[in-house]
């Protein structure tokens, strides 16, 4: 491939939302032990920050403070989306508020699971 014919570099807007959309991507890698459904489907994913140095701080959620996941997930998170090319540091942090309910679910993860 000859120099006129490559295409030009993503602009940095672009390269910003492509890093939070493989750090969406990484997210659905993510399932809850007694659920089939990724996390971020589930609605457990409030909040994603990516900052121009490559730290990602990210706000979520589970279940329920009781849920038995509540050790694995957000460690889980954290180290996959660390092992993403461009992130420097991951922070998650799990918050109670707004409360989970079904209703953060998307359609699909409703439907997946029976509850429409």
């Amino acid at each position: 491939m000859d120099e006129e014919t490559k295409a030009p570099p993503p602009a940095p807007e672009q390269e910003e939302s492509t890093l939070e959309e493989k750090i969406v991507d990484m997210i659905k890698t993510c399932y809850d032990p007694e659920i089939p459904v990724d996390i971020y489907a589930l609605g457990l994913i409030y909040e994603i920050n990516v900052a121009d140095d490559g730290a990602v701080d990210i706000k979520m959620t589970l279940t329920s403070p009781a849920c038995p996941a509540a050790g694995s997930l957000p460690p889980e998170v954290e180290t996959k989306v660390g092992s993403i090319e461009g992130v420097n540091s991951v922070k998650v942090e799990v918050v109670w508020e707004p409360t989970w309910t079904p209703e953060k679910m998307t359609e699909a993860a409703r439907l997946q699971l029976g509850m429409f």
